[in-house]
């Protein structure tokens, strides 16, 4: 399958009056067309950087200081504003925000939000239109077109998830990024949204990155898997083969803190300690001061990237050859 979007050592840093928080640190994945990924880790991770970063979206303070991010060819970092607001945004690449609940004015139809979308996109596309083709989104994604009309208040939190995912399918994007999807939601329309998204990429032959803490969440949308630590992916490849034999520690400690429906009762196990300060991240590998198998050379020496097997698992661990 050919190259979609290829990020390689992309850094980005936030400016403070301490110093640089270096939030995404040299990462690097790429999703083939029609796949999904889920990039997973621990709330200030830097996934939501990533992302901020592709689409060059960071606020004041955020800046890509190296890498490049690779969308069918086009190397996103080197485009100005203009050309990642016509060309890219929208129409290439697509975002269902965090909270959707948030995500809507709340002054405005839905119905208009969506065509704002598509006529800012597609100025030859008249209102009329863009409202008949936000009926057809409200169909695809379940729900009644005749509430085109109504305002973000008249809908439940699972109505609004919903009419957020339409709106980011307004302009047929050829990637939808999805960040926290599933976040305050109750568990029921939890899995109605994630069955949606499902359907969805099936439907439309979407490529996905699915932004979560959850790995359940991405056992059941995704083919390969991303694991974030401290601003670096620790561990990445094939989503079957990374749970059948994880082989990172905080990827292995990660799957045990989710407990298994299917196996008896037992606590769950916590990982000690907290993430790391990423102004004055540790020396040497980011995981080694809560790693339970920490050496001498995991303060000392950064770990690259080892292939494991095939080019569809790679893990940043210097234990991986000494087992």
């Amino acid at each position: 399958m050919p190259t979609l979007l290829d990020v390689k050592n992309l850094k980005t840093y936030y400016t403070t009056l301490r110093g640089y928080v270096k939030a995404v640190d040299g990462v690097s994945f790429a999703i083939e067309k029609g796949e999904a990924m889920g990039l997973v880790g621990e709330s200030g991770c830097g996934k939501t950087t990533v992302i901020l970063s592709i689409l060059k979206i960071l606020p004041p303070e955020g800046r890509i200081l190296d890498g490049n991010v690779f969308f069918k060819g086009v190397d996103l970092v080197k485009l100005s504003e203009k050309e990642m607001r016509d060309k890219i945004r929208w129409k290439g690449i697509s975002l269902v925000f965090q909270g959707a609940m948030n995500a809507l004015n709340p002054v405005y139809k839905v119905g208009d939000q969506i065509a704002e979308a598509i006529r800012t996109h597609e100025p030859n596309v008249s209102k009329k239109e863009a409202l008949e083709r936000g009926r057809k989104l409200f169909e695809l994604v379940g729900l009644d077109p005749d509430r085109i009309n109504s305002y973000p208040h008249e809908f439940s939190g699972g109505m609004k998830q919903r009419a957020v995912i339409a709106m980011a399918l307004a302009c047929n994007p050829d990637l939808l990024i999805a960040d926290e999807p599933a976040t305050a939601l109750d568990v029921i329309i939890q899995a109605q949204v994630l069955q949606l998204i499902k359907q969805l990429r099936k439907t439309l032959h979407l490529s996905m990155i699915l932004i979560t803490h959850d790995l359940s969440i991405v056992a059941e949308s995704c083919d390969k898997l991303a694991v974030m630590y401290a601003g670096k992916i620790v561990e990445y490849g094939d989503l079957a083969t990374i749970f059948k034999e994880p082989l990172h520690p905080y990827t292995q400690a990660l799957i045990k803190a989710f407990p298994d429906v299917r196996a008896e009762r037992s606590p769950l196990v916590s990982i000690p300690g907290s993430p790391p300060d990423l102004l004055f991240p540790p020396s040497g590998c980011r995981f080694n001061p809560r790693c339970p198998y920490s050496m001498d050379i995991c303060s000392k020496k950064e770990p690259v990237p080892i292939e494991v097997k095939s080019k569809m698992h790679q893990v940043a661990c210097h234990l991986i050859g000494k087992r």
